[in-house]
Order: structure tokens, then sequence, then C-alpha cells
């Protein structure tokens, strides 16, 4: 009911105008976005870094569809990659491929995400390409692929709520992709994807084990301790190294859980977003999870 409620006014212009007004000045969406600017990342950075996690930027913003505009992001993708570079930092990015030319055509998202790739792969670097709503799921792939095809330093993510993501985790793990496999964020109708939570969660653990069997440092991320949980006790008893998968969390939520993982000796990595394009993206973590929302309701009443 609250991710219906929420989805509800995502939708609403006059809503999403006024949490983009107030979100950073109130500091309502400081707890799940870095900031606005890259200078603003680095202290989220640094302390992530003291905890022993990794990091994966995300320059925020989405549904480009100006051609010009696509190409600003691909050279402020390239800039980070640089600035990350040039501070000795192991960060790697992430981004939507509708941010960067999917929305307009396939081949300008190739193009745009290529240049990226490419100038990662010079400085030692990775990206991952991020999965969307359903309507963009193929052609992500199909640009994946054909990236994948040329660098080894390119993932992508998929999504368990699908119906078809087994069948592309078994087609990506013969091409030796990289994978993070999430739950999915975007409401989604029940002829594509799984509505109710438990299969959602029993195929994301299906998939898991699917990737530690046959994937290629396959990228769980979840906040789920039942889910942690299964997987750390199918990585014991099947004698699986920790050193061939990580978990991966959002910047913001559950913290402390965050750090017991990487203290238990696991590899962590956190998805740390910024950028002036953050009202989507925040709106999607407040309807994932009910302790979201109160964090805004207490921010708001100054509680």
């Amino acid at each position: 009911m609250l991710k219906r409620a929420v989805y509800s006014l995502a939708d609403k212009p006059g809503f999403t105008a006024w949490v983009s007004r107030h979100g950073m000045r109130w500091g309502f969406a400081q707890r799940f976005i870095a900031g606005e600017a890259i200078d603003d990342v680095w202290p989220a950075l640094q302390e992530l870094r003291d905890d022993n996690m990794a990091v994966t930027l995300d320059y925020l913003g989405e549904s480009v569809d100006d051609v010009d505009a696509t190409r600003v992001v691909t050279a402020t993708y390239c800039a980070i990659l640089d600035e990350l570079s040039a501070r000795d930092n192991a960060a790697s990015v992430s981004l939507k491929p509708t941010q960067v030319g999917l929305a307009i055509s396939t081949e300008l998202a190739r193009e745009n995400i290529g240049k990226i790739v490419a100038h990662a792969q010079q400085l030692g670097n990775f990206v991952r390409v991020d999965m969307e709503d359903s309507p963009t799921t193929a052609a992500t792939l199909d640009v994946f692929t054909s990236l994948r095809a040329d660098y080894d330093n390119v993932g992508v993510v998929v999504q368990s709520y699908l119906h078809r993501t087994a069948a592309d985790v078994r087609e990506l793990n013969a091409i030796g992709a990289q994978l993070r496999l999430c739950k999915g964020a975007y409401k989604e109708p029940a002829a594509v994807a799984y509505q109710a939570k438990s299969e959602v969660d029993g195929n994301y653990i299906k998939l898991a084990e699917l990737l530690l069997q046959e994937g290629n440092y396959p990228a769980f991320a979840t906040h789920d301790d039942r889910i942690v949980d299964h997987i750390t006790s199918y990585v014991e008893r099947s004698g699986i190294a920790r050193d061939r998968f990580e978990f991966q969390m959002l910047y913001g939520v559950r913290r402390d859980y965050q750090r017991e993982i990487a203290a238990a000796g696991y590899n962590v990595k956190i998805y740390v977003p910024f950028g002036a394009e953050w009202c989507p993206y925040f709106m999607r973590r407040i309807a994932e999870r009910p302790a979201n929302a109160l964090f805004v309701m207490r921010a708001l009443v100054g509680g």
C-alpha cells in the first residue's frame, strides 16, 4: 500500500517539484544522496573506504531525450573517471542507459556508453550499466552484449522480479558477463514481473545460487538480511571463496548492517548517487522500504 502511494505521488509533477526544491535544503534527501556536485561526494567516499567498503558512483539522471544532452552526460562521466583516477580512488561508476541515449536509440546509447567504457578501460576502471524499467530491458541487454564483445570492464544489472531474468542470466553467464542482481525498483505489470514479495525473493535466491555456480564475480544488491544469510550459508556449504562475489548496498540504507557485513570479511560495495537530477531515484528509495519513508517523515517534523 505504501509503495503504491509513493508511486502515485511520484507521478504528480507538483509534488516532485516540491521534493526537488526542498529535499537537500531540509536534509531529508541527504541520507540517500551524497550531494549535487562531484565535490560533495569525496567525504562520503572516504568514510566508506575507511570502513573497508568499495564504491560505485552514479551521476543521477534518466530519460534524456536530447542528443546533445546525452553527449554532455557522456563527457561528464569521462570527467568523473578522470577525477577518480587523479585521486587514486578505487571507485567505479554506474550509469543509466536512458541518461546517455537509450531513450532516443540503441545506436546512440551504444556510442555513448562505448566512449565511457573505453575511457574507463584506459584508466583501469569499470562501468556498470544499470537496468531501468521493463520496456528498456531488451535494448539495454543488446547494448551491453555488443559492448561486452569488445570490452571486459563493463557489467550490467538484472532484476529478480522480472519473469525473463532466469533465461537472461544463463545467456549472460555464457559470455562471462559480470552481473549485479537486484530485486527491481520500478512499478511493473504482472505480465512481466512477479508481484508478491515472496515470489521476488524466491527468484532472487534461485538466481543468486545460479550466479554463484556459473557466474563471473556476481554482485548481490540487497539489504535483506534473510537473503544475505542464505547467500553466506550457501557459499560456506559449497566451498565458494569470499573473493568470488560481493554484496552491494545503497548509500544511506542500513549503514550499520553494511559495516557489519564488511567486518565479517565479505566484499561490500556501496552505490553512491549524486547529481542535481536526484528526485526520481529518491522516490524509488522511499517506495522500496517503509523504514525509508519513516526516516523522511521524522526529518520533516524535526525528530
